[in-house]
């Protein structure tokens, strides 16, 4: 029995969400029975066939509905925005799962990759580009179920050093071996994480995302280049 996204969208209203979206682009047509083709899960039958709904909503509606310049960097930022809301929902169910915050997965594998699993929580911030409030939160919150510890830095005063726990990386690893699981949340990126990775990577570093390694090099060929 087909339910019409409309009348019944799910908890997260992503269907009533995509309903609203086809008929805002002219997309919806009516089925064979009158009803929105679009059913509770919120699958254009048209997706499935190979269409791309920002391609028949966007790049193939630009020019008549009277818009100028081209669609490409609206297409890509939606294209961007859209994947970011996919994976973010994907990871969050898994991380439910596991008792972990986004935040506290993304501290946990970033203290996991460092030499000796130690950072100063201003370093976390810089790498993990979150304020510090919220790297100090996110590290009250792993260190009072023992997934890091905190302790004096040896050479500054000032300073307090972050380091991920037996616990903590055994936590980043049943997350870590999560994503990758066929049966997982994530089962529909399988085997494109790399692609998707290679394919933003260009674009990404153009943009000057070398904090990392280099800090402030980003904005200074900005301004070398004008």
């Amino acid at each position: 029995m087909r339910t019409e996204a409309r009348h019944d969208t799910g908890r997260d209203g992503t269907a009533g969400m995509a309903a609203d979206t086809a008929d805002t682009w002219g997309l919806a047509a009516d089925g064979a029975d009158g009803a929105d083709p679009l059913v509770m899960d919120g699958t254009d039958p048209r997706v499935m066939d190979g269409v791309d709904p920002l391609v028949m909503g966007v790049r193939d509606r630009w020019e008549e509905q009277g818009l100028l310049g081209g669609p490409w960097p609206f297409m890509a930022i939606c294209a961007v925005g859209r994947l970011n809301q996919l994976l973010k929902k994907a990871l969050d169910t898994e991380l439910k799962r596991l008792d972990l915050t986004r935040t506290g997965y993304f501290l946990l594998t970033t203290l996991a990759l460092t030499v000796h699993g130690r950072a100063r929580l201003s370093t976390l911030g810089r790498i993990l580009m979150m304020h510090p409030t919220t790297v100090k939160l996110t590290v009250d919150q792993l260190e009072a179920v023992g997934l890091v510890a905190r302790s004096p830095h040896p050479n500054d005063r000032r300073a307090t050093l972050v380091e991920i726990t037996a616990a903590g990386r055994d936590r980043a690893n049943e997350v870590s071996l999560a994503l990758e699981s066929p049966g997982g949340e994530l089962a529909a990126f399988d085997g494109r994480h790399r692609e998707i990775f290679e394919a933003l990577q260009p674009a990404r570093l153009a943009a000057g995302d070398v904090e990392l390694l280099n800090p402030g090099a980003g904005r200074d060929r900005g301004h070398r280049d004008g």
